[in-house]
């Protein structure tokens, strides 16, 4: 536990000090792989729940900007520069992908285990780099530093190799005679069978991404997914953090480097729709303000109309609360126990798998309310919500499960409940923001490539604008 905690401290002091045993490019640290390992880890949870997390929970609008501070008022204009993507860039591929490969690379006998968590690692944030972003780097992105121009490939490469990397991390997961890292693995400790179901659930995730513009292949690997056998994730997957220096939930680490500007509050998208809905989750996600009994929203993007209006935070428990020390210790969900139900109720809905899609929707439901402490109050949500009731319909059950999966997001998975929206559609209450500069009621539909490609990858494709969508994308 020692080396791990050394290891956090490390990644976490100070925005641009993040473990990297990669820094010298010329000369690359030979760590082993078990040590390695809590440095992927780490730097992942430093993309789910700092970058990716800012910008998913504005773009989805669970929360909007403050009117009384200005850290991302850009990103309600839809208006931001490429070197704004520099850092998660640089995240995805040199702290997280470039030390992954390191532990596939290693020679050393024994490892299998490790290796197999880093594949998984790898398909996780290859996915989440090529749907940030569309076309990436792939096979020449993970080469060491030695190619400083890799090519670009299609998404549809892209996702045939995070499929490909799932398999390859489970048959070494069941190899026998490898070590375990123990506790250096800070996501499940080494335990086998959480790591197949993370890596089943993960699977699950990317074929139902390509259930618009690949159906057959996705409904096909859905079959074979079930056919094959074992489970899903039965509790959350994620990684967690510490009120010590340095080991702090990463947005909340960032609201400190602010000075504990509470730069993000509330968006009305996002809190009408559950007050619309009677939801009891309202007071887990937000802040009332002292002496309120509900929730103070703006309109997402209003912050200049509204510059005399206190407005709600997001609460301690997602990790967004500057004024509030217990947002140091939230969690970073990698994948959420409600995602893994909500997940195989969409699977069963298509009549690509087997189950009850009833039962599988009000699961994900009711642990979404038990996983934030209010678990008896789930049944009555059930029975009265109009958002939690299922159709005669695809689309109609479609729209239930998403915008379920959508409330149990908040705050937790912007990133995922933003990408959920461009490939369904729902929660189809989103709203242009206030603030933005496109015009034509456009929303923006992807990451702009970093600045750090424009001007040093010789085979960088183009840039492409923020309101154009990904490949999988054809809502």
């Amino acid at each position: 536990m020692l080396i791990i905690l050394l290891l956090v401290m490390q990644v976490f002091t100070g925005c641009k000090k993040y473990l990297d045993v990669n820094e010298n490019p010329n000369n690359p640290v030979n760590a082993s792989p078990d040590l390695l390992l809590p440095t992927v880890e780490v730097a992942l949870g430093q993309i789910v729940g700092n970058n990716f997390q800012i910008y998913g929970n504005f773009w989805a609008q669970y929360w909007t900007q403050s009117s009384s501070a200005s850290q991302y008022r850009t990103l309600e204009q839809y208006r931001l520069a490429n070197t704004a993507f520099d850092r998660s860039w640089s995240n995805l591929y040199r702290s997280t992908l470039q030390n992954a490969q390191s532990i596939i690379n290693n020679q050393e006998s024994g490892n299998s285990q490790v290796k197999g968590m880093a594949y998984i690692l790898k398909a996780y944030t290859f996915q989440l780099a090529t749907d940030a972003f569309g076309d990436i780097p792939l096979t020449e992105a993970v080469q060491g530093n030695q190619n400083t121009s890799p090519r670009y490939e299609r998404q549809q490469v892209v996702y045939d190799s995070i499929f490909r990397y799932i398999d390859t991390g489970m048959a070494l997961l069941q190899a026998q005679g490898s070590a375990s890292p123990g506790v250096q693995d800070i996501i499940f400790q080494s335990d086998t069978n959480q790591w197949l179901r993370f890596a089943r659930t993960l699977k699950l995730r990317a074929y139902l991404r390509l259930s618009n513009v690949q159906p057959e292949l996705a409904a096909n690997g859905v079959a074979a997914l079930y056919n094959a056998g074992g489970d899903f994730l039965r509790s959350d997957a994620n990684i967690n953090y510490s009120a010590t220096g340095g080991n702090e939930n990463p947005l909340y680490n960032e609201m400190l480097g602010l000075g504990r500007t509470q730069n993000i509050v509330a968006s009305g998208t996002a809190v009408r729709a559950m007050l619309a809905n009677g939801d009891p989750r309202l007071p887990r996600f937000y802040q009332a303000l002292p002496g309120a009994d509900t929730i103070a929203y703006i309109r997402q993007g209003s912050y200049s109309a509204n510059t005399d209006k206190e407005v709600s935070p997001p609460s301690a428990l997602v990790g967004a609360n500057a004024s509030n020390a217990a947002s140091a210790t939230a969690p970073v969900k990698l994948i959420s126990l409600p995602e893994s139900y909500f997940l195989q109720a969409e699977a069963v809905a298509r009549g690509w798998a087997p189950g009850n899609v009833a039962a599988l929707f009000t699961s994900g439901i009711r642990s979404s309310f038990e996983t934030l402490g209010i678990g008896p109050l789930a049944d009555a949500y059930i029975a009265n919500a109009p958002d939690a009731k299922l159709s005669g319909s695809l689309q109609g059950n479609l729209r239930a499960i998403i915008t379920q999966k959508y409330y149990a997001m908040c705050g937790f998975q912007g990133f995922e409940a933003w990408t959920e929206w461009r490939r369904t559609g729902y929660p189809d209450f989103l709203q242009v923001s206030a603030a933005s500069t496109l015009g034509n009621g456009r929303m923006p539909l992807r990451f702009l490539y970093p600045n750090s490609e424009i001007t040093s990858n010789q085979n960088f494709p183009g840039n492409q604008l923020i309101y154009l969508p990904v490949w999988w994308d054809v809502n």
